[in-house]
């Protein structure tokens, strides 16, 4: 369940802002297709904070069912409170997931007494595995190396998505919580240096749009064949760059939208990309993808 290629998935709208469901089955399809280990619906790159309670279990319920047992779906389910956290997550469980997302509260920015007692109050009302997801950018909040030990030894708390951008950190949390604790990384751009120092593979924004490319790297990291892994990396950082140059998903929906998969919008307060980065997101999807993108 937890390694290899993992997609965080977007959430396509319709041109009356609500979640498009023919598009979502058409994407999850094509992941499964491609060589996606697993989904996560209802993550960052999924607008879950701009998503209803009622629309996040829907759309969950709507991967799972799509997935039908071929991948495990991975739901996000965290928010800066907690009893709204174990809400969506005893929901996740209810309509099927195989395990549950849970970002570290934002906005809030708890001490780390507050993150392990968070943490564990989610694991001890819930039955699904969770995977902690620490982002510090979004969450202006660092869950130690320490923290995590602590949490590690709760049984149900089995990886963390690691998106604070140092290497550093996989191979101090593998020494801290031990070899069976997965570790996942959530960048793209140093997802496969953060494999060669002890990861199992990354919960990827990039591979919404590239799904077999960065399928492909990530099997390449699991067989220790970092020659091949680095080559396509190498291939793929163009459209990891573009894919960040505005806030995401912007820019992964635009990307999306000219391969014709969905509508370009992303829910307010987020908007379309401005005119240069579109044309980035054009001129990378020429070179790593050989696709004359529309206009």
């Amino acid at each position: 369940m937890f390694k290899g290629s993992i997609t965080a998935l977007v959430t396509p709208f319709d041109a009356d802002g609500a979640i498009d469901e023919d598009a979502v089955v058409r994407l999850v399809e094509w992941q499964i297709e491609e060589g996606t280990r697993a989904l996560v619906p209802c993550g960052t790159t999924g607008e879950a904070p701009a998503l209803s309670a009622e629309e996040q279990r829907r759309l969950i319920a709507l991967t799972v069912k799509t997935a039908r047992a071929r991948v495990p779906v991975i739901a996000g389910c965290g928010t800066n409170a907690t009893a709204a956290t174990i809400e969506r997550v005893r929901a996740a469980e209810e309509v099927g997931a195989d395990a549950a997302l849970i970002v570290a509260p934002y906005y809030n920015k708890p001490t780390q007494a507050g993150l392990f007692a968070h943490f564990k109050a989610v694991h001890d009302a819930c039955g699904l595995p969770i995977v902690i997801y620490n982002i510090p950018g979004r969450t202006s909040v660092d869950i130690a190396v320490e923290t995590l030990a602590r949490l590690a030894e709760l049984p149900r708390i089995v990886a963390v998505k690691d998106a604070t951008g140092r290497l550093d950190r996989v191979a101090r949390q593998r020494l801290a919580c031990g070899p069976d604790f997965i570790q996942l990384s959530g960048e793209d751009t140093t997802a496969v240096g953060f494999n060669a120092m002890g990861g199992q593979g990354c919960i990827s924004v990039t591979a919404n749009v590239a799904p077999r490319l960065v399928a492909e790297m990530q099997e390449a990291c699991l067989a220790g064949d970092y020659d091949r892994a680095r080559a396509l990396q190498d291939r793929l950082m163009p459209l990891h760059e573009a894919l960040f140059a505005e806030t995401s998903p912007a820019p992964v929906k635009y990307a999306l939208h000219l391969m014709g998969w969905m509508r370009p919008d992303p829910r307010l307060p987020l908007v379309v990309p401005g005119e240069q980065t579109r044309e980035r997101i054009r001129e990378a999807l020429r070179r790593v993808l050989d696709r004359q993108a529309a206009a």
